[in-house]
């Protein structure tokens, strides 16, 4: 067997012509009691069957003639049944950003020339998706096309100058972040086997395979979303045959996908080789630096209600601080000197805002148009916006938790209380504060900090507290035995402390209840996103906020506000407990020594303490989390100046 792209080819075509061979047999069975009852019938007719002694044969033959015929009614009405699910289910569509040949004539330009030296058909349309991948994808099904008049006005694909060729062609889908990461030359050397794929793909063979699978995997989908009790047996029964057929054609079907990708990475070999393994090497770059971005700088964007606009901006940036820090990454970060690939683009900006707005809704379940609840955020903002607001958030509802408490049990001695900020004198005036009144929704918003954003990097000297308010007036003599505990004087981190300190039970019993009462918040925003209008779909819908963007076709599966894709596996009561009291401790920090929250590119929110990032809070809050040990928090309060005694501003 010679090796080449011809001969992956056309071990590809023998296996697709094995899968045509199951539809077939397939076929063949559903008319075999339709030909029995043919032929009974025509022998019955000619005399042939049943006519040799008609007192003692033909009612017998009679009865099997018409109990044939009526079983092959049956099973036709079951076979065309099938047929017709099969054939107009639609197919899954991966959810991407459609980029028209108008806002970017300089990327289907190097498309093109690519399909021409590797003597391919170019696809028919590009597009983008907020993943670190490239593939084919057939969107021939009529459920996916456009209307005709909008094609026609399109002016067409990528290999519009084809003619119906071109419609057949698939569809090339982009990972959004090697658009910004890549360098022109790269994303070139590295679609170069992708596009490739074209040519087998124009197989009629391979074509008419790929066809039957994908309806088949579409069948038992739409037999899985029947609701109706009227059709569920109809929908269980296609769901059976089409997973039946599944399980038959699985092998072949996955040998013929390997060979059709043998063939065009073999194709491919002439085209940017040595470039193409600088280019995998950034791949798996850009991948570890875009999981990052998305688990620990935009999922608590989300959870908070804000979608970064530019999160293929931002996968530079992470990609860069990653290559900083890492010292396999060195020299990755010299080629950005070199045009991007995103220059291929004529608005970048929009992409990327409707590229933002996918990855939000697809590993989120965010809302699928901006709204009240649901608005962009820039990553200038991100920090009081976001970091602030998420930590503020988290303290109000630790301290709605810790009321809803039942008052802790009288013992015979009151617990030790936790080691604060350094010694300072019983009668400092700032120290002590009345109850504070119930505050207006003005007075409760967060104020900021500062007028720019604040990353792990130096920071004004105005961002520091301008010390107590001239209300903070210090208590008369007489009035100290009589001022409330630190359990009732409202938000204040002493009255977390002592309350985790309490008993060996206290962390168990608190994390439990911010495990229900974040329950309770989920499942009211789930309701909140099912009652939200239908999603429009399709290339006649809209991206908002981006005018003159085709629309964004959200995929399968994103219509009930749940995402595809979870970016982390539900947190334990210990670690929301962690989470919170963290929080808790930065509000403090930020409202009482002069802190700043900030942005870290690779680890999301951070706290900023006279401009440089303190990272060394986690030990202590897990001391007094897991073993009510309050002594290594003091201690980091006290070096950082932090006053556990004052009330906190909460939202």
């Amino acid at each position: 067997m010679v090796a080449g792209p011809e001969a992956g080819a056309e071990a590809a075509r023998a296996r697709a012509l094995a899968v045509l061979r199951i539809r077939g047999a397939a076929l063949g069975v559903a008319l075999v009691p339709a030909a029995v009852a043919v032929v009974l019938l025509v022998g019955g007719l000619t005399g042939r069957i049943g006519r040799a002694d008609p007192v003692t044969s033909s009612g017998g033959w009679d009865t099997a003639r018409w109990a044939v015929t009526g079983i092959a009614l049956v099973v036709l009405l079951l076979a065309a049944l099938v047929t017709a699910v099969v054939v107009r289910a639609r197919p899954a569509l991966s959810p991407s950003v459609p980029i028209a040949e108008s806002s970017a004539p300089d990327l289907y330009r190097l498309v093109r020339d690519l399909a021409d030296r590797l003597e391919v058909p170019a696809p028919s349309a590009i597009a983008l998706t907020p993943d670190c991948d490239s593939w084919l994808e057939d969107r021939t099904h009529r459920a996916h096309a456009p209307p005709r008049g909008r094609a026609a006005r399109g002016g067409g694909g990528a290999g519009a100058r084809d003619g119906a060729r071109a419609e057949q062609a698939p569809v090339l889908v982009i990972g959004s972040p090697f658009m910004w990461w890549m360098r022109v030359a790269e994303l070139r050397a590295l679609l170069a086997p992708v596009v490739a794929g074209t040519g087998p793909s124009a197989n009629p063979d391979i074509a008419a395979a790929r066809r039957f699978v994908r309806g088949l995997d579409a069948a038992v989908a739409v037999s899985a979303r029947a609701k109706s009790p009227l059709t569920a047996p109809a929908h269980a029964f296609v769901g059976w045959v089409a997973r039946l057929l599944l399980r038959a054609c699985r092998e072949h079907a996955l040998e013929m996908e390997r060979c059709v990708a043998a063939a065009a990475s073999e194709r491919a070999q002439s085209v940017d080789y040595g470039l193409r393994i600088v280019a995998q090497e950034q791949v798996g770059l850009a991948y570890a630096g875009w999981d990052r971005l998305l688990t620990r700088v935009a999922l608590p964007a989300w959870r908070m209600g804000r979608w970064p606009s530019r999160l293929d901006a931002g996968v530079v940036s992470a990609l860069t601080e990653l290559s900083r820090r890492d010292r396999l990454a060195e020299g990755f970060a010299s080629r950005l000197g070199e045009r991007p690939a995103c220059d291929l683009l004529e608005e970048p900006g929009a992409v990327d805002r409707a590229a933002s707005l996918l990855a939000a809704r697809l590993f989120h379940g965010g809302p699928a148009e901006p709204g009240p609840d649901w608005s962009p955020v820039g990553w200038q903002q991100y920090p009081e916006e976001v970091v602030d607001r998420k930590w503020r958030q988290e303290a109000a509802r630790l301290h709605r938790v810790l009321d809803a408490l039942p008052p802790e049990p009288a013992e015979g001695a009151q617990p030790a209380r936790p080691p604060a900020a350094p010694e300072r004198p019983a009668v400092r005036p700032e120290c002590r504060i009345p109850h504070p009144a119930p505050q207006s929704p003005e007075e409760q918003s967060p104020r900021p900090q500062s007028t720019g954003p604040k990353t792990s990097g130096p920071q004004p000297s105005g961002a520091r507290s301008a010390g107590p308010s001239p209300e903070e007036q210090p208590p008369a003599p007489g009035e100290r035995s009589a001022d409330p505990g630190p359990e009732s004087c409202g938000p204040t981190l002493t009255r977390v402390i002592e309350r985790l300190t309490a008993d060996e039970r206290a962390g168990d019993l608190v994390a439990a209840r911010l495990g229900a009462e974040l329950a309770r918040e989920e499942r009211a925003e789930a309701e909140r996103q099912a009652s939200r209008e239908p999603v429009a779909d399709g290339p006649d819908a809209g991206v908002p906020g981006v005018p003159g963007l085709p629309g964004v076709t959200w995929g399968d599966g994103l219509a009930d506000g749940l995402p595809l894709f979870p970016m982390q596996p539900p947190r334990t009561g210990r670690e929301l407990l962690a989470d919170h009291v963290t929080a808790m401790v930065c509000c403090a920090a930020v409202d009482t020594a002069g802190a700043a929250p900030g942005l870290d590119w690779l680890d999301g929110p951070v706290l900023l303490v006279d401009g440089v990032r303190r990272s060394d809070l986690g030990h202590p809050v897990l001391r007094l989390v897991d073993d009510g040990d309050a002594g290594p928090l003091g201690d980091w309060l006290g070096e950082v100046g932090v006053r556990p005694e004052k009330p906190v501003r909460l939202v």
